[in-house]
């Protein structure tokens, strides 16, 4: 248990160092182009993410995201136990790397988000957004599981830019990121729907995930 939690931990706020990092550097570089920092935000979060399942997949799973836990909880491969101690870890990781991330950027270390994320089409987005990849960490391991974690790395990449809200998908990630007023940020203002949108479209998911053969989630 003690691994797994600490594996759920460190890579979620590595994945929040990644994302909140390569977003600021992104942002510094680009001259106030938004597609060029969104294009370097979606390639750094790709590379991560993959190395970080590839890296802590063994460990705890490499979940990272409380709707993903909550998934494998309701197939019954998490206790709910777990499933608490999996989500302490990975909104505890996740507000870590953000502070950590402002820390290596020379900024202040605590933060409230500015940037309004709180619109009707934004919630839709993250339905869509958590479905889509609820359904490929489910399904893209199916027959070749060593093949999942580069797909779920080239959704999340994709999901970028098919997406309004640029594809939270993650409650633990838009909590953290209520608290870096940079370019990743949301305004606590729309913190609850996306959250809600989520667990949304995590639900569809298994819902229709029901009617395959069980899926394995890795």
């Amino acid at each position: 248990m003690k691994a797994q939690f600490l594996g759920e931990f460190f890579g979620t706020a590595f994945l929040l160092m990644i994302v909140v990092g390569s977003g600021i550097m992104g942002h510094n570089l680009s001259g106030g182009n938004e597609a060029i920092a969104l294009l370097a935000n979606s390639l750094a979060t790709g590379a991560g993410l993959f190395s970080l399942i590839k890296t802590l997949g063994s460990i705890s799973g490499a979940h990272f995201n409380p709707v993903v836990s909550l998934i494998e909880y309701f197939w019954g491969r998490l206790t709910l136990k777990k499933l608490i101690s999996y989500w302490i870890a990975q909104v505890a990781g996740a507000i870590i790397g953000v502070f950590l991330t402002h820390i290596m950027f020379n900024q202040p270390i605590f933060q409230l988000a500015l940037k309004n994320r709180n619109e009707p089409y934004l919630w839709i987005s993250e339905i869509v957004a958590t479905f889509g990849l609820i359904c490929t960490i489910a399904l893209s391991g199916k027959k070749n599981v060593e093949f999942a974690p580069l797909s779920i790395a080239l959704y999340i990449v994709s999901a970028y830019w098919f997406t309004s809200s640029t594809s939270f998908a993650n409650p633990a990630v838009t909590i953290a990121r209520a608290l870096t007023n940079t370019f990743c940020g949301i305004a606590h203002n729309g913190i609850l729907a996306f959250i809600l949108a989520q667990i949304a479209g995590a639900v569809f998911a298994y819902l229709l995930l029901k009617n395959f053969e069980k899926p394995t989630i890795k």
